[in-house]
């Protein structure tokens, strides 16, 4: 096998810490010796240790003058866990073949450099690409300061996502919905206006298919400015929800909401301003957000120019009424010439329900 061969492996190792390893990246590791595997291992989820560090632990023979493959740059700074630079030196690898360098200020070519100075062998670039990919919200995050967010919605083939009397239960084919839940997965918070909470009553969990269980349990993000939240809604159950408010909110109700455990932020002004509740997001290390709705949430988002990624779940059912649920909102475009236009859009199918993903301003 090729190099090629050994990077896409450490891909698919840290891809398997999907959802779990926020707000670290995904990283797999490889350790080859005269061609063949001795090690391997990827980072299983925050605090765990590193990929490198499981591999280390996984070897099989003596690791000297083998080489490392890794999609992402050793780190070389005391977190939750030592750093895997000082690893990778004290076990006498030769060589370091690494897809891309890590954006995290802390480390940022650093940990190469360090391997490079004893004496280590260090190829990057390889594959960088698709390393970028997989930890997309993990650069977006160091890169521009800010959560990477993703929208989604699921709307009817003329755009609505309820009729004019606001049903909208169920749009979409149940696997498409299970497959929105899936999603949900990748991301380390769960965002909603007040309108979802009071007409729907979400959890906002992941739930096991067989058991409809919750199996997980993201950050619940609230966009609330008057705190009209019921105490007994569902969301309310667990207390890993933030709401963000203002200055408008009844006070008695936010009290009793902080002894509940939920995190309140609360914004001088009348509307909640989304670029300066993602600072907020940001100082709490909220690296990836799946903004779920509602219609005026999306488009609030999609106006500032704020979303990184769009998945458009569509049903080949017509709704129609000038007074039913547009999927987005907001103030919009002024003319055809100024829409979001997606690009590296892709398609999936989902039983009679297409899945269309792409990014609205790469």
């Amino acid at each position: 096998m090729d190099d090629l061969s050994f990077l896409k492996q450490t891909l698919a190792l840290g891809k398997k810490g999907l959802g779990r390893t926020n707000p670290n990246p995904m990283v797999g590791a490889i350790i080859v010796k005269n061609g063949k595997i001795i090690g391997k291992g990827y980072h299983k989820k925050a605090g765990s240790p590193h990929a490198e560090i499981e591999a280390l632990n996984s070897l099989t023979q003596d690791p000297k003058e083998s080489t490392l493959y890794v999609n992402l740059e050793p780190c070389n700074h005391y977190g939750r866990t030592p750093p895997c630079s000082d690893a990778v030196i004290k076990a006498g690898i030769k060589k370091v073949i690494c897809a891309t360098q890590d954006p995290n200020q802390k480390v940022q070519g650093n940990g190469l450099k360090k391997l490079r100075q004893a004496g280590i062998a260090i190829s990057v670039g390889l594959l960088e690409k698709e390393a970028r990919l997989l930890n997309e919200a993990f650069f977006t995050f160091h890169e521009k300061k800010r959560p990477f967010l993703a929208l989604k919605f699921a709307s009817s083939l003329d755009g609505k996502i309820a009729t004019h009397t606001g049903d909208s239960k169920w749009i979409t084919n149940i696997k498409a919905r299970e497959y929105a839940r899936f999603l949900r997965n990748q991301y380390q918070a769960v965002l909603v206006g007040i309108n979802t909470i009071l007409k729907d009553n979400p959890h906002l969990s992941l739930r096991s298919g067989a058991t409809g269980e919750a199996i997980s349990s993201p950050l619940r993000i609230i966009l609330d400015s008057t705190l009209k939240i019921p105490l007994d809604s569902i969301v309310l159950r667990d207390n890993n929800v933030l709401i963000a408010t203002t200055i408008h909110a009844d006070k008695e109700k936010k009290q009793k909401l902080i002894k509940k455990g939920v995190q309140i932020l609360t914004y001088n002004s009348d509307k909640i301003p989304l670029k300066e509740l993602l600072n907020d997001f940001t100082k709490k290390e909220i690296i990836s957000i799946f903004v779920e709705g509602g219609s005026q949430i999306l488009g609030s988002f999609l106006d500032e120019k704020l979303i990184d990624k769009i998945y458009a779940f569509h049903a080949p059912i017509l709704i129609g009424g000038k007074n039913a649920l547009s999927s987005i909102g907001g103030i919009g475009t002024n003319t055809i010439n100024e829409a979001v236009k997606l690009q590296h859009v892709t398609y999936r199918k989902i039983g009679d329900n297409l899945l269309i993903t792409g990014y609205p301003f790469a």
